[in-house]
């Protein structure tokens, strides 16, 4: 696909509905790997990840969140865990690069994706088992789109607010 960063942006949307086609390993390493690149405060780097591929497992961590239901056909999840989010602010702000930079990646190759919040993080650690010094309250499910024409079609019309609608320069 080979977007620039900007049409990339433009473009991207939230895909919640998955073909059933795996990812290739290429793939899913490229994609975790965007996500260990992202900038961070201090460099701190404070994420780790778990990719989820078994069916039965991304189905059970889709009932941990009221909206997290696509997670149960994506062909990759990663739960992304941080260090508790009240020791200090910008924690869950570099876990939200992390995030976007793996969205942005998976989309140039033609791959959706959705964040779903995980509302139940000690069934999720009984799930994935992972350490108690981790929290896990974002994942994202990831898969080839069931309609294709989400990686082509244009942006909506009145999807987003205008800039200056938004922006106010020097004070409110």
């Amino acid at each position: 696909m080979a977007l620039s960063v900007a049409e990339a942006i433009r473009t991207k949307r939230a895909v919640r509905q998955f073909a059933d086609k795996p990812l290739s390993k290429d793939e899913i390493y490229a994609i975790l790997n965007a996500g260990r690149r992202a900038q961070s405060s201090k460099n701190t780097q404070p994420w780790h990840f778990i990719a989820i591929q078994e069916r039965e497992r991304l189905i059970a961590l889709s009932k941990l969140g009221d909206w997290a239901g696509h997670l149960a056909s994506a062909a990759l999840g990663v739960a992304i865990l941080t260090r508790d989010p009240a020791e200090r602010f910008s924690i869950m702000f570099d876990a939200g690069q992390a995030a976007a930079y793996m969205q942005l990646a998976a989309w140039e190759m033609g791959i959706g994706s959705c964040l779903a919040s995980i509302y139940q993080p000690e069934e999720a650690r009984k799930l994935l088992e992972f350490p108690a010094e981790y929290h896990l309250r974002i994942a994202i499910s990831f898969g080839y789109p069931l309609d294709t024409n989400v990686l082509t079609s244009p942006p909506r019309k009145g999807g987003r607010k205008p800039l200056q609608e938004i922006v106010h320069w020097e004070k409110w």
